[in-house]
């Protein structure tokens, strides 16, 4: 790809008038172009200032010697899209932001590549298009909100979904949860926790595809400015040096991404979206690595929701090159592979000067030896679910109880909000997968509910749907096959016993291999009709295991 081939030679004078139109230069069409792919709007507080950061990028590139140009793609807030028809297009936007992408650099044949996302779906679904292109490109986030401050403590957006479950439990009054409301989300920024927009951001670090900051930096702060500045100078090296995405990402980086998920203790949709950005490398990603890699390397970091410090403390402590340094005293990373900063990911590390224990744990002093999430295999799930193990209370981490089935999200929540659901029960949440859902919702509603009302420590929650980077406790998502693929999930009964075995790895009913046989030999599976988007989704989306992407 080059832009010459929308602005060299007597036949593009027709394509140079349209440039000059812009207000371009003749002397501006002997730069490289570089296009900018930003997602700024007026409705994802992660977002409201991404058109602001975009006028600090365009300022690197032009005084690199660039031109740079500009466009807009989608975003939805998981947030406001929670616990309502919302959510079903919360992962299918991923695909139309990647679609969107790839259309735009394809027709205007840019030089290079910035991309400007912060929340959810939006960073991978730029990271899929950008490999697909194949050019020189930059990522540069909009950054992490800070936590809020509510009487002394600090919160974020995870408080408030459990605060809806402690107001129904009785535990605070409608007073304390309008203060609370108003003080959890204090400004712009993904929100402040690990969550899947802060996982994403900072996994950028380690695949190369970011430089060193884009994780941590608060969205408010003067660096992140000065982020994107470089960021802007950056792409112009890297385009008169010939540097492609397919020179950075690669087999050994997403291994490296996977590794400092482990450490961080990343949202569980993760394993959706690094099988996704691999397919579009053309690497192979099976769910086992997940296991091999957790295996192997410790967590290091305590991040709500999970633990006590937010992103900003992360921040402070050093930030994503601080926690690989500590990752590299054991070899855990590939050191040798090409970052964006134009040199190998060792020197990155070997750059950091200051790590802060108390944040950052040493290597040798991990809070579990095992990395946050965790793949689930057994009878319910034979091609796998997926754990944020390090989420999970001691005495849930093995469980047996009785299932209570529900087909839909809204089921559930209606049940634990009325008492029906008792402490060593199993909910389990069916038709909430891709195809199924479709769209594959997050159940961060359902998960706060539980923890609200103080049952997360003793009621776990199955599902072939999703979980949001906020949500703790003995959630196990991402049931593959999922209910409306025929899967087994789909046959569970209420009062059916279930046991799980985190340490193990295992999830099984507990029935005959013969009654097993027959449920699934008279299973018919519920399959909606639905028209527009949705519809077409469910028919070409491929299983969660995968990495739920379109084909």
């Amino acid at each position: 790809m080059n832009s010459d081939q929308i602005k060299k030679g007597v036949e593009k004078a027709p394509h140079r008038s349209l440039l000059y139109a812009l207000g371009l230069t003749k002397d501006d069409l002997n730069k490289p172009i570089i296009g900018i792919a930003h997602s700024g709007n007026e409705i994802i507080p992660g977002h409201k200032h991404l058109n602001e950061l975009c006028e600090f990028v365009k300022k690197g590139v032009s005084s690199a010697g660039g031109v740079p140009l500009s466009f807009s793609t989608i975003g939805i807030c998981d947030g406001i899209a929670m616990g309502h028809i919302g959510m079903k297009y919360s992962l299918p936007s991923r695909d139309l932001i990647a679609d969107s992408i790839e259309s735009v650099v394809r027709a205007y044949q840019f030089d290079g590549l910035i991309l400007i996302p912060n929340c959810d779906k939006i960073v991978p679904g730029m990271l899929m298009a950008a490999l697909r292109l194949n050019i020189p490109t930059i990522l540069v986030s909009g950054g992490p909100m800070l936590a809020g401050n509510y009487k002394g403590r600090k919160v974020d957006l995870h408080d408030m979904f459990e605060a809806v479950g402690s107001i129904k439990a009785g535990k605070i009054s409608l007073e304390e949860l309008e203060e609370l409301e108003k003080s959890a989300c204090p400004g712009y920024g993904s929100c402040a926790g690990m969550f899947t927009a802060n996982s994403m951001n900072c996994i950028t670090e380690a695949l190369g595809i970011a430089l060193p900051g884009n994780g941590t930096i608060p969205a408010v702060f003067s660096e992140r400015r000065r982020l994107a500045t470089e960021s802007g100078q950056k792409i112009v090296e890297l385009v008169n040096k010939g540097i492609k995405i397919l020179d950075i990402i690669s087999k050994k980086s997403i291994e490296n991404g996977l590794t400092l998920d482990m450490a961080l203790g990343c949202s569980t949709n993760t394993a959706l979206h690094l099988p996704a950005i691999a397919h579009e490398a053309g690497i192979n990603f099976n769910l086992d690595i997940i296991n091999k890699i957790s295996g192997r390397t410790p967590h290091l970091c305590s991040l709500t929701p999970a633990g006590i410090n937010h992103i900003e403390d992360l921040y402070f402590a050093g930030g994503i090159p601080a926690v690989m340094k500590e990752l590299s005293k054991k070899g855990l990373l590939h050191l040798d592979c090409l970052t964006v900063t134009g040199k190998p990911l060792k020197e990155t590390i070997d750059s950091v000067k200051f790590v802060d224990h108390n944040v950052i744990r040493p290597i040798e002093n991990p809070y579990h030896k095992d990395g946050g999430i965790a793949v689930l295999k057994g009878n319910i799930a034979p091609e796998g679910a997926v754990v944020k193990q390090i989420a999970v209370a001691e005495e849930m981490l093995i469980h047996k109880g009785p299932a209570k089935v529900f087909n839909k999200e809204e089921e559930a929540i209606k049940a634990i909000f009325e008492g029906k659901i008792k402490e060593g029960d199993i909910v389990v949440i069916l038709y909430e997968g891709p195809k199924g859902g479709p769209g594959m919702r997050e159940m961060l509603a359902a998960t706060s509910a539980l923890a609200g009302m103080g049952l997360d420590k003793s009621v776990a929650l199955i599902t072939d749907g999703r979980f949001s980077g906020a949500t703790r406790g003995a959630a196990i998502g991402h049931v593959s096959p999922e209910a409306a693929d025929g899967g087994p999930i789909g046959i569970v009964k209420d009062g059916d016993i279930i046991s799980i075995n985190i340490p193990e790895k295992t999830l099984n009913l507990e029935i005959s291999n013969k009654e097993m046989k027959e449920r699934i030999n008279t299973f018919k599976p519920i399959i909606s009709e639905i028209n527009g988007y949705l519809g077409r989704y469910s028919r070409m989306v491929q299983p969660s295991n995968k990495g739920a992407f379109l084909m």
